[in-house]
């Protein structure tokens, strides 16, 4: 039976809850998800990069084959560095967030930057950036990313149907509520071009529309 990797679902490890799906990595040029990010529910800590073998696909729910702590000892899926900012004259920083950071090349390392601006001194600011981690030649989708039809843009990405056998990617779910008052619209991945800053797609609109309701 295929299983679906939504944007925001819940993983439990072995002995307990462990946090919600924020991303989906993926390898683009075998159209397989290689690991989902999933971030502890309050954010005390930096998400873990989870690879697939460790996902239980048989279950209804996410669940993961191994323990909080084991799952505390993943690769972490971001790198919080200290940038000191431009002068300014008062005690306080100041918040921001940029898109795109690290992206290289079509299908490079992908990610992004947000940042706390924390007082330092009168003169100075320095703030917090984070770096969102994505391995070498994987593509990351985040809650948001757009669907493009070849006659433009069709919806967001809710997350990926999955062979169990291989992981490979058979269709592409569009967020709830974009089309036509469905719930979720299943594309398939023989309509999808690339897996990069979005979904891109060979088929129009209209042929998204005309697709059967998803599984």
């Amino acid at each position: 039976m295929a299983t679906e990797f939504t944007i925001g679902a819940e993983a439990s490890c072995s002995d307990g809850f462990c946090g919600a799906v924020t991303r989906v990595i993926t390898d683009p040029a075998t159209r397989t998800i290689t690991h989902l990010v999933i971030e502890p529910k309050h954010q005390r800590h930096l998400g873990r990069l989870v690879p697939l073998e460790l996902v239980d696909t048989s279950a209804g729910d996410i669940q993961l084959r191994c323990t909080i702590a084991e799952f505390g000892e993943l690769e972490p899926a971001e790198e919080v560095d200290l940038a000191e900012g431009d002068e300014y004259g008062g005690g306080y920083g100041d918040a921001e967030s940029v898109q795109g950071y690290g992206n290289v090349g079509s299908m490079g390392v992908g990610g992004s930057v947000s940042g706390l601006g924390v007082g330092a001194g009168l003169g100075h600011r320095v703030r917090t950036v984070t770096h969102h981690v994505v391995p070498m030649g994987e593509a990351e989708l985040v809650p948001g990313e757009h669907v493009h039809a070849v006659d433009g843009e069709i919806g967001q990405v809710l997350g990926f149907i999955v062979d169990p056998d291989d992981q490979r990617v058979t269709h592409v779910v569009l967020k709830e509520g974009h089309l036509w008052g469905r719930k979720e619209v299943a594309i398939p991945i023989s309509a999808v071009t690339a897996i990069d800053e979005g979904v891109r797609l060979n088929i129009t609109k209209k042929q998204v529309e005309d697709l059967p309701p998803a599984p």
